[in-house]
């Protein structure tokens, strides 16, 4: 992974607790890893971006952290994906000690901590696993949740810092929560935005409108897109591989309540071709709610 620690640190090498260091930090979108696959970069208005996410409303049922294998040494380097992160983040040269155990030096980008003991710093994931199991990742199969959880093929999936705002954030979506740092807000939405479009998640509406927000007070930045990730569905569900815009069509069920079940739904009207399937009682332009 040395490739990609050295794109990674080339980030934020550099990079201190002052407010002018900040600000750059504000100012750097993440771009794709060396790990990621061999493809022409491209770029897009976040607006564009966030546009192109489907809407849907968030189903977290069902959901459990252990469905996400998180924490692997996919490369069989001796370093796990969280050690990874924080070899690459560091803003000195780290040095790798016995198990992988790291010394560096890190800055927390929501709230400016700065740390040379890494065991008061998590790596979070910036969509986190909640949040992603209820805008569509409850649909792949495990081994699709392990590389989510697990993604070092795009800079901006994972990050480190503080172990204190990453617990303040939770499985938070923009809507609901941002860093206390307000000059990272563009970055955090615009990472925000690219994650989800590298993986085929929805948006709700609440998430869906602070986004726009945030990246309209920004000046509508351009994003440097992510490669698609590879997802694969669990049974029932429908592939959707490395190329392609995504947005399979969900199974089809003979009540809501047998979607609902099943984890599927809500449908919106006008959105979701899945709406003409089921009977809207109450008029609102939304089934199996």
């Amino acid at each position: 992974m040395t490739s990609l620690r050295r794109r990674r640190r080339a980030t934020v090498r550099g990079i201190g607790a002052s407010a002018v260091a900040l600000m750059t930090l504000a100012a750097l979108v993440p771009m794709a890893t060396a790990t990621a696959p061999a493809q022409a970069a491209s770029a897009q208005r976040a607006s564009v971006v966030l546009d192109g996410l489907k809407v849907k409303g968030e189903r977290p049922r069902g959901y459990d952290r252990d469905l996400f294998r998180h924490w692997i040494d996919a490369d069989k380097d001796g370093c796990d994906a969280r050690e990874e992160v924080l070899l690459a983040e560091s803003q000195v040269q780290p040095a790798r000690g016995p198990g992988c155990s790291v010394r560096g030096r890190w800055l927390s980008a929501y709230d400016a901590a700065l740390t040379t003991d890494s065991s008061t710093f998590d790596v979070d994931h910036v969509v986190a696993l909640a949040e992603a199991w209820a805008s569509g990742a409850r649909r792949w199969d495990a081994r699709t949740r392990e590389a989510f959880a697990n993604d070092l093929g795009y800079a901006g999936s994972l990050i480190a810092v503080s172990a204190s705002s990453n617990r303040a954030k939770s499985d938070s979506d923009p809507a609901e929560w941002l860093p206390p740092v307000r000059s990272y807000w563009c970055t955090y939405a615009t990472t925000w935005i690219a994650v989800k479009y590298r993986w085929r998640l929805s948006v709700d509406r609440a998430e869906r409108s602070a986004l726009k927000v945030l990246i309209t007070s920004c000046g509508d930045p351009v994003i440097s897109l992510p490669p698609r990730a590879s997802v694969t569905r669990g049974p029932g569900g429908n592939n959707d591989g490395g190329g392609g815009s995504g947005g399979a069509v969900d199974p089809r069920f003979p009540t809501c309540t047998a979607a609902i079940a099943a984890g599927y739904g809500p449908y919106y009207q006008g959105i979701d071709p899945e709406y003409d399937w089921y009977i809207d009682r109450d008029g609102d332009g939304i089934v199996c709610e």
